[in-house]
């Protein structure tokens, strides 16, 4: 059984991901499958963001739970980086050390 450990890293929620793949029958989804459903979980995410600010969203559409589609959101995030095999935790870490040094201006 999946049990993913007290206070993980972002590396132990990527493993943790691609044993869940497994596990669940989803390892034979090709990349281009998996963007799309990243895409969709994005769309799920921003009219459950739309929803908690107030903006008017078709009363007849699906509810969604803000946590839990940014959830799905990672999710596929992580198993498309199982898939190309990056290591999220130090490619954030070495883009940040990158941004860190540029200069922002509004």
């Amino acid at each position: 059984m999946l049990q993913l450990k007290k206070n993980p890293t972002l590396k132990d929620y990527q493993t943790y991901v691609a044993d869940m793949v497994k596990e669940r029958g989803f390892e034979k989804e090709s990349v281009p499958q998996l963007f799309m459903l990243l895409m969709e979980e994005c769309g799920e995410f921003a009219k459950a963001a739309r929803k908690s600010q107030g903006i008017h969203i078709d009363n007849a559409s699906e509810k969604y739970n803000l946590g839990h589609e940014a959830a799905d959101v990672l999710i596929y995030l992580l198993d498309i980086c199982n898939q190309y095999n990056i290591e999220l935790e130090g490619a954030f870490r070495s883009k940040e050390e990158i941004n860190s040094n540029r200069n922002w201006t509004k």
